[in-house]
């Protein structure tokens, strides 16, 4: 039934293969509930429910980054302003409940309250490409790791002779040696087995090795491109400079200024005065990709810039501790990165107007209005 004299809020909890959808009104009052399925077919039922229900200031979702990513593009696409909730902290669940009704309404709750009001990433954008590629870059990066340190735990017990032909030999020297290898012989030989074993995983780390210098060679263009302000910073290479663009998104503008990219990088200094201590602690909050990021950045400063050598002497010897060194200057990266991200950011598409089809009635918009408290 359609309400069009009505201003409704939506809240999304978003799942795997279903949606579950709630609307309130203007002064937070529950009005219907009702799920759909994860399809395209389900998203634009859900529109056209939403649209249904009264004039749509807002649609508040949970896991804009994850399973509600498809449906935040959609309804942002066809003109509903998307705002990204948290998901409810413990003592809230355990006063209210917990199912997806409960949290459906309590996204809408959050929007309504003004306790939710960012936006979420786009995720339309060579950023969000930049970001899937990453993921097996990352991923192949890690295994890399591991078949190394399988290898050197093998050594350990492998037989002397073995042991000692090995020892000592650089890692891509190690990994040559036994890629080559031509172990024959019968298996139950622990001796051989402990070759065959150790061959496999040079060949196994040699392939890693080519699938990163594959996904190096597709990012560096793209990362260039997105940004090329920013890759010419010193310290900041493709890898922190590709970490630091997925913390933004492909939308900056959503970021209200430099101080909310430092929070979200946990690079903001926290407060952690008493008495007649003044200080400030590091932040273990925020993107900690992001933060490790800035962390990489400083350590290659503090290495081959003169300017951050000199502003480390200076203020150690004002008695400043290492670590309060390098949150200052994880903070100082991080407004010099925002500025260069910012002047760089590339403009997401502009929305269509939202196109409400309920009751045979193809074009009826809704739902442009832009978010707000509608006290």
């Amino acid at each position: 039934m359609s309400a069009p004299g009505i201003a409704v809020i939506g809240g999304v909890d978003t799942h795997t293969d279903i949606h579950q959808a709630a609307v309130i009104d203007s002064v937070g009052r529950h009005l219907v509930t009702q799920s759909f399925e994860t399809t395209s077919a389900g998203y634009e039922q859900l529109l056209a429910w939403h649209c249904a229900q009264g004039d749509v200031i807002a649609v508040g979702m949970e896991g804009t980054g994850a399973y509600g990513a498809e449906l935040a593009r959609f309804l942002t696409a066809n003109g509903i302003t998307v705002v990204e909730v948290d998901r409810p902290d413990r003592r809230a669940r355990r006063a209210h409940g917990k199912s997806d009704p409960i949290d459906a309404y309590a996204a809408a709750t959050a929007v309504l309250s003004g306790r939710a009001s960012g936006t979420p990433k786009s995720r339309n954008g060579i950023v969000e490409a930049i970001r899937a590629l990453r993921v097996v870059r990352k991923s192949a990066v890690k295994a890399r790791t591991q078949t190394i340190n399988q290898i050197r735990s093998l050594m350990v017990t492998a037989p002397s002779a073995l042991r000692e032909k090995l020892r000592g030999l650089p890692t891509a020297v190690l990994i040559d040696t036994l890629a080559r290898t031509r172990p024959t012989g019968d298996l139950t030989d622990p001796a051989l087995a402990a070759r065959m074993a150790l061959r496999r995983l040079a060949r196994r780390y040699q392939a890693l090795q080519q699938e990163i210098k594959e996904a190096d060679a597709d990012l560096a263009p793209l990362v260039t491109r997105a940004a090329p302000s920013l890759v010419a910073l010193p310290g900041v290479g493709i890898e922190t400079a590709g970490q630091l663009l997925i913390t933004a998104g492909d939308n900056p503008d959503r970021l209200r200024s430099e101080a909310s990219f430092a929070h979200l990088c946990a690079a903001a200094p926290i407060p952690a005065s008493s008495g007649r201590t003044n200080r400030h602690r590091i932040n273990r909050g925020g993107d900690r990709h992001a933060n490790s990021a800035l962390y990489t950045i400083v350590l290659v400063r503090m290495q081959y810039d003169s300017r951050t050598r000199d502003y480390v002497a200076r203020r150690t010897a004002e008695g400043m501790s290492t670590k309060d060194v390098m949150r200052c200057l994880k903070r100082f990266v991080a407004r010099e990165v925002y500025r260069h991200i910012k002047a760089t950011g590339v403009p997401a598409p502009t929305p269509r107007p939202a196109t409400c089809r309920t009751g045979g009635r193809p074009g009826r918009s809704r739902g442009t209005r832009p978010a707000r408290h509608p006290g």
